[in-house]
């Protein structure tokens, strides 16, 4: 008797690990929107999706490696190199997702060209996107930079306007619009805020290598998440994208 109760307690223990959701963690916006996407398609393969939103962009990779999440959607590769650099983080990616244009906007000017000397040009102030948002304002001519894969503001040589850089966290960068005469800002904090993506003054390009992917622990395995990565990869989850952001998001794949 004792044995069968422990078998069953085994069986509906393996049953409940098995029925347990993949727990997803994405910044709110686009990521959010397109693993609700894939949350639906995955559920017809018989899969459970808890999709988890953040704010910021520390916090996912925190709580992945932390084991409080089995996968995350919202950084792109760059991005996460420096983060297992510098943290120590045993994560890797196992997929590309989509590409978010970084763009310069303003409230206050129609071109680039209307820059003032000594005006103030916002930038996110985490290296990976600062140093992105940086490669940006040059390939505009509006500062030159040492050579460096991810420079930094210490990095600029020459800036004709005498610019004055501010640095600021990336989700904060669109708040700063009012008090900035332009700024660097990531595509997806662009439509959390409202703002109209095609309004930048400048954007990266479709050649861009800063394509956001999915990421896990190094010692995942599961079947299951190799399934999610091709339901991420798929056609129906790219007319998604297509449709829904019209050009201001990429499928990355």
């Amino acid at each position: 008797m004792r044995m069968l109760t422990a078998l069953a307690f085994f069986i509906l223990s393996i049953s409940q690990l098995v029925a347990s959701p993949l727990k997803i963690g994405v910044t709110a916006g686009p990521h959010a929107m397109i693993m609700e996407k894939v949350k639906e398609l995955a559920k017809v393969e018989g899969i459970d999706i808890q999709v988890i939103e953040f704010n910021d962009f520390i916090l996912p990779n925190v709580a992945l490696n932390d084991k409080e999440l089995d996968m995350n959607s919202y950084q792109h590769q760059p991005y996460l190199d420096e983060q297992v650099k510098n943290r120590g983080y045993k994560i890797k990616s196992v997929g590309k997702t989509v590409l978010m244009p970084l763009g310069i906007y303003s409230k206050k000017l129609k071109t680039l060209a209307d820059l003032k000397e000594k005006s103030k040009i916002a930038i996110p102030s985490d290296p990976t996107n600062g140093g992105r948002a940086l490669k940006l304002l040059e390939k505009e001519g509006l500062i030159k930079l040492k050579p460096s894969d991810n420079p930094s503001v210490l990095d600029i040589i020459e800036s004709p306007k005498k610019l004055s850089i501010i640095e600021i966290e990336a989700p904060q960068v669109p708040r700063a619009l009012e008090d900035v005469d332009a700024a660097a800002i990531n595509t997806d904090w662009v439509l959390v805020a409202g703002l109209d993506p095609h309004a930048a003054l400048a954007m990266e390009d479709k050649n861009s290598p800063y394509a956001n992917v999915l990421a896990v622990r190094q010692d995942e395995n599961r079947l299951e998440v190799e399934k999610l990565i091709k339901i991420y990869q798929s056609e129906p989850v790219k007319a998604f994208i297509n449709s829904t952001f019209k050009g201001a998001v990429l499928p990355a794949w």
